[in-house]
């Protein structure tokens, strides 16, 4: 173990500021997947735009910019320091043969100046820049495109109405890799097939980080939709399925879901999502199917599950249903199919999800998904949880000033036995999820406060 840290090389990471409580989670799942880790002489400030990290090698580090959204770019890093003495010094003491393989006299470079919470005029960069001479810089200057390019990194902290007149942390170090074209590449406005709640192209590759999915891994989406999960898993080299119990969507008729579009073409389809961004090749199919009915064998099967249950804000959640249930209503879908569905509690939907994801994920694979939440009453308590499931990061997206979603990251460390079928159902543990029930009812209730109270402003 001595000689694996001794190995490990030291990075800076730049962080956008957005999404911040899912950056965390994300760069840990990441930092797991290339045997990285945060550094440990490091007190992580998660709102902060810089962490360092100790990675093994460059390319490791290159790998991980390739997958996250949550990062902008990625640099070795030579010094840091609370002052700018303090940087200099850390400048100084860092190894010279490390240095001159990117300063060679053949060589171009130019160093860039980032400053977080603070402007800088181009005479007070100038001098900053001056003051790095004594690094043995032999290059030429090429600020158009330059081979190497270094930069001078500093935190001004994060509050724009206190801001310090010198950094609180200072930073230098070799731009690495940047990039942020994933989330552009993969938008939903340019997808061939979409829906009404087609996932969020930053926060589907979110998901798929948190998952840990990695070339060749299987991986499922219950409620599949139209496959925007499937897509950003795919990306990443996996396998991907799914089902849903919307025949319609599944089979890519029916109503479309873009202005100015009646009826969805005949070429409209998850698989052609796939096909749009050269990823056929991992989509092994996708099913009309009932996620509160069980159609795999038993055993574990997935690697990771990856999921967006269905709220009940558009319309209510359903499941098959059967001639004697009570509350049922018969719908008639595209040629002539059929079905009974009864009302699904979003209760019912989670603890389904869990059990399933208890039985079918292999060790150690993950099961990702959101949880909605009406505010005003949330407490940890009303996670849904499973004895065969780790809870590893609870995140949470606003949806208003009541209601958010919370994504939900759990790993399998147990293995499923049939006395955890019904589990949750002891010791009084399922009481207190009987509260995602009325989340509909609770989301509209608070809209039509919102704007009873905005027309009353209006009339002022």
């Amino acid at each position: 173990m001595a000689l694996a840290a001794l190995a490990l090389r030291r990075y800076l990471l730049l962080l956008a500021q957005e999404h911040l409580e899912f950056r965390l989670p994300e760069i840990t799942s990441l930092l797991s997947l290339c045997g990285g880790q945060f550094s440990g002489e490091q007190e992580i400030r998660v709102n902060s735009p810089f962490w360092i990290l100790n990675i093994p090698s460059e390319e490791m580090a290159r790998g991980l910019m390739k997958r996250t959204v949550c990062a902008k770019s990625i640099f070795e890093l030579w010094g840091h320091g609370r002052s700018a003495g303090e940087l200099y010094a850390s400048l100084k003491n860092y190894p010279t043969d490390k240095m001159l393989p990117y300063l060679q006299s053949d060589s171009t470079y130019k160093i860039h100046i980032h400053t977080f919470n603070k402007t800088l005029t181009q005479e007070q960069k100038i001098k900053k820049i001056d003051a790095l001479e004594f690094l043995p810089f032999k290059g030429k200057v090429n600020l158009k495109n330059p081979e190497h390019i270094f930069w001078i990194l500093e935190d001004y902290g994060m509050n724009p109405n206190d801001v310090p007149e010198e950094p609180i942390h200072l930073y230098f170090g070799r731009w690495v890799h940047g990039q942020r074209e994933l989330i552009e590449s993969y938008s939903v406005k340019k997808r061939h097939f979409i829906g009404n709640t087609s996932m969020d192209a930053c926060l589907s590759f979110i998901m798929v980080n948190h998952a840990r999915v990695k070339p060749n891994d299987v991986v499922y989406d219950p409620f599949v939709g139209t496959g925007g999960l499937l897509i950003s898993s795919a990306h990443f080299g996996a396998y991907v399925c799914g089902t849903d119990i919307d025949y319609n969507t599944i089979h890519g008729l029916g109503k479309a879901s873009r202005k100015n579009q009646k009826w969805r073409g005949p070429d409209e389809n998850i698989r052609a999502n796939l096909r749009q961004y050269g990823l056929e090749k991992y989509y092994l199919d996708a099913l009309v199917a009932d996620s509160s009915r069980p159609i795999w064998r038993k055993g574990m099967l997935f690697d990771a599950i990856i999921t967006d249950p269905p709220y009940g804000i558009r319309e209510a959640p359903r499941r098959m249903g059967s001639q004697k249930e009570t509350v049922k209503s018969v719908e008639r879908s595209t040629e002539n199919h059929f079905f009974v569905s009864s009302s699904y509690h979003l209760s019912d939907i989670f603890f389904d999800l869990l059990k399933f994801a208890a039985e079918h994920l292999v060790m150690g694979g993950r099961l990702v998904y959101w949880l909605p939440i009406y505010r005003p009453e949330y407490t940890e308590e009303i996670i849904p949880r499973h004895p065969c499931l780790k809870l590893i990061s609870n995140c949470e997206q606003m949806l208003s000033s009541h209601t958010s979603r919370r994504l939900i990251t759990m790993e399998k460390v147990k293995e499923f036995k049939d006395q955890d079928e019904n589990s949750y159902l002891l010791d009084g543990q399922y009481m207190p999820y009987r509260g995602h029930n009325s989340f509909r009812e609770k989301y509209f209730s608070g809209v039509t406060k919102r704007i009873a109270k905005e027309e009353k402003d209006n009339q002022k």
